[in-house]
């Protein structure tokens, strides 16, 4: 926190902050700022103008773009305004002033011409150049000599800035020497030479650089490099510091025009299908959760197996995957053999309605910081990033979100439109903010814009491209579920029960339902309409976790607007009926089954070799593998096994039975230092003002101190008389203090009481009543009134 006005100004004009806040600047509002660093301090408006779009009577280079003056005349105020309220310019219209580290980040310079390509100004060409080289220079610009270096640096500028007598110069130009100059217009300044700062004199020069040399038109910049002045360049260009100008930003373009009712039922249509895709993967991952890698994150093959589930690219799944992570409903379970599985949260958010559940999702995918997309892209080391790794934050990724909406959101209601025509746009309103640049010559922010449009569409924020009307309720920070509810189709408590061994969702289920079915049957195709298949499999998996057949079938009675088919009823039968007669538990592993012939014939299959059975009775075998492996080998020999424990009791299993330990959802990571809440703000305010205060109220030494101190110092016994003598008139005074980590301060405080070794009083510093130690007060002294 700074402690007065002084400190908080010498933070405000670093480097670091001038170049966060020229991060932030339009386009136009930058090329303002480098019109003034490339113009005389103290330069007016009129003269940031003309720099912009030209002199009215100058006649422009025939390489420059056309510049619409009406429009760089009409945005200049805001530009400039814009400037003043970042602190980056102060003075008046008529003497305009950059602070120093902004004209020093902007300045252009023979190393650094920056985007106006300009060089160095004269006089700054010339640093160190020896006098009698000066002279030879006016000499070849046919000015007469002068008394001393500076008048003759003055004499070449004045030169170089009258457009007629330099016009005339350049008339007398050989052709190529002009050819030179040309090349070296719009930037960059600088040449390469043998021997520049050779001292050739008009008479010697026989090429086109030693003609230009001989007269200051080109100046040494190093042994071996010539630069062309700032003034000679601005004259060649017709005044102008940039190229092109663009006073507005450009248009979105082209664009597609749909219907916005049909855009907006296509977006919801992928929301409902966005909200479902991530309950299956989760609903999986509770069932079997992966492990987590040792550096963090998701294997290769399960990463793999998600994408084959959701039956979408390797991409498309780590985005689902960080979009479940980042809105905290999956996490590492924090155990020694971690894995990832659903964390309690999910569990809430899988009761809400679909509209609540989008809106959680929409909005954590916003603010994220993490790029799913970035997964399987070389790191720093080569290695390819892992999903749901540490290394997929980046801060520029919400910026550009935001921003890529927001200019489908100015576009008219069912307008689409691509990367391509919204890049122009971003890079207007944040030019340097374009993040780094990648092997294939993009920088991130192009790519950024590619992957949010793909991820809008596939969460539904669009819908064929263009901005639905949910979104825009969550770009304006109002709630979007009452925009999306009506829009999703309602729920049904039904099926289709078909003979086929199947059952059709015509369209969304119940929450309760989708889940209840899902226990019992795969799914096979998904799309407007949802098939689930059952199979001895599925139904087996209902089994274990409960279920009886009588269930089974009173349930599918239930919810089925056609009877359970025969060939349904025979299935859940039968696999109950064979259901549990065997049954596995630990011993390293056994099987145990009342039908000492099934126990035979198990025993007889080849394909339980690896398993090593050995009988141990009539009606146990051992087994030398683990009671997994075990019950999934007799799973693919046909059988259906039932788990037991240690107490001969069935293991029921449950498909939400992995959760995680409560976990909060990871924070965005900040892009710069957090933005204080208006509490703070007012609290920083009332510091400063009291260390101002501090710092310039007028004292008077109640007892004599070193000359020159910079805080008050009294003897122990002078300093506890005063204090008493202050609460006693109530008199305001001002203290040196040292706290306990031995930072020294000055406040000025207004005692209330003295005992026990502490004066109680008011601190103007931090604007509260505190308690001070006396043995930490250094002195103290009164303030005038």
């Amino acid at each position: 926190m700074p402690t007065d006005l002084t400190q908080l100004s010498a933070r405000l004009s670093g480097r670091a902050s001038v170049l966060r806040a020229l991060e932030r600047l339009d386009r136009f509002t930058l090329q303002t700022a480098e019109a003034l660093a490339a113009a005389p301090e103290g330069a007016s408006d009129t003269v940031v103008r003309n720099l912009l779009a030209g002199p009215a009577r100058v006649k422009p280079h025939p390489g420059a773009d056309p510049v619409d003056r009406a429009a760089v005349t009409a945005a200049l105020p805001a530009a400039l305004a814009r400037l003043r309220e970042q602190a980056l310019v102060w003075g008046p219209d008529s003497a305009l002033r950059l602070v120093l580290a902004v004209r020093e980040a902007l300045a252009p310079s023979a190393l650094n011409p920056g985007r106006t390509g300009l060089g160095p100004t004269l006089a700054e060409a010339t640093v160190g150049m020896s006098p009698a080289r000066l002279q030879q220079l006016l000499a070849g610009a046919g000015l007469p000599p002068t008394p001393d270096p500076v008048t003759a640096v003055a004499a070449l500028t004045a030169l170089l800035g009258d457009r007629k007598r330099l016009a005339a110069l350049l008339d007398q130009a050989p052709p190529a020497a002009a050819g030179l100059l040309e090349r070296l217009v719009w930037g960059p300044p600088t040449g390469t030479v043998p021997d520049a700062a050779r001292q050739v004199t008009a008479a010697d020069a026989h090429s086109p650089v030693e003609w230009l040399l001989a007269r200051g038109l080109l100046l040494p910049s190093s042994p071996t490099s010539v630069v062309l002045p700032r003034e000679l360049a601005l004259h060649l260009r017709g005044g102008r510091t940039h190229r092109t100008v663009e006073p507005a930003p450009p248009a979105v373009e082209p664009v597609v025009g749909r219907d916005p009712a049909v855009v907006d039922r296509t977006a919801a249509g992928q929301a409902a299908t966005a909200v479902r895709v991530l309950e299956e993967l989760l609903e999986a991952w509770g069932v079997t959760p992966p492990p987590t890698l040792r550096a963090g994150g998701l294997g290769v093959r399960d990463l793999k197996r998600a994408a084959a589930l959701l039956e979408s690219s390797e991409a498309d799944a780590a985005f689902w995957l960080e979009l479940a992570y980042t809105a905290g409903l999956v996490a590492p379970d924090g155990e020694i053999d971690e894995v990832w599985a659903p964390t309690p949260a999910y569990d809430q958010w899988r009761q809400q309605d679909t509209a609540d559940r989008w809106t959680l999702l929409a909005r954590a995918w916003l603010a994220a910081t993490r790029v799913g997309r970035l997964t399987g892209t070389p790191d720093g080391k080569g290695r390819p990033r892992a999903a749901l790794g540490p290394e997929l934050d980046r801060t520029l990724a919400p910026s550009v979100r935001r921003a890529a909406l927001t200019r489908l959101a100015e576009l008219p209601a069912g307008t689409a439109a691509g990367a391509d025509a919204l890049l122009p746009a971003l890079r207007w309103h944040r030019p340097l903010r374009g993040g780094p640049t990648g092997p294939d010559g993009h920088e991130l922010r192009d790519r950024l814009t590619e992957w949010t449009l793909h991820e809008a569409e596939l969460l539904g924020v669009t819908g064929r491209g263009a901005l639905a009307a949910p979104a825009r309720a969550l770009l304006d920070g109002a709630d979007p579920t009452p925009v999306l509810a009506p829009l999703l189709p309602e729920p049904l408590d039904h099926v289709i029960l078909q003979p086929d061994l199947t059952a059709i969702a015509p369209g969304p289920l119940l929450t309760p339902l989708a889940q209840a079915l899902a226990l019992c049957a795969d799914i096979e195709s998904k799309g407007g309409a949802t098939v689930y298949r059952f199979t001895p499999d599925s139904v087996r998996r209902a089994l274990d976790a409960g279920r009886t057949a009588v269930d089974l079938q009173g349930f599918l009675a239930q919810h089925s607007r056609t009877p359970v088919p025969q060939p349904l009823a025979y299935l859940i039968d039968d696999v109950a009926r064979r259901h549990g007669i065997l049954r596995v538990g630990a011993a390293s592993s056994y099987l145990r089954c009342d039908d000492p012939r099934l126990l035979g014939e198990v025993l007889a299959d080849r394909r339980a070799a690896e398993l090593r059975l050995r009988l141990l009775a009539p009606t146990v075998l051992a087994a030398q593998a683990p009671p997994d492996i075990l019950l999934t080998v007799l799973r693919t020999m046909g059988y259906a096994p039932a788990a037991e424990s240690a107490e001969g009791d069935v293991v029921i299993t449950r498909p939400d039975a992995r959760r995680t330990p409560p976990r909060t959802a990871p924070t965005p990571v900040p892009d710069g230092p957090a933005r204080p809440d208006d509490t703070l703000l007012t609290a920083a305010v009332r510091a400063i003002r009291a260390g101002d205060r501090a710092a310039t109220a007028p004292r008077k030494e109640a007892v004599a101190g070193p000359a020159g101190a910079a805080v008050p110092r009294t003897a122990a016994a002078d300093t506890l008389a005063s204090l008493q003598t202050a609460v006693l008139l109530g008199e305001r005074m001002w203290i040196g203090y040292i706290n306990a980590e031995g930072l020294s301060s000055q406040r000025v405080i207004d005692p209330v009481k003295v005992e026990g070794g502490f004066v109680t009083a008011y601190d103007h510093l931090s604007d509260e009543v505190r308690t001070f130690a006396l043995h930490r007060i250094t002195g103290v002294a009164e303030v005038d009134d």
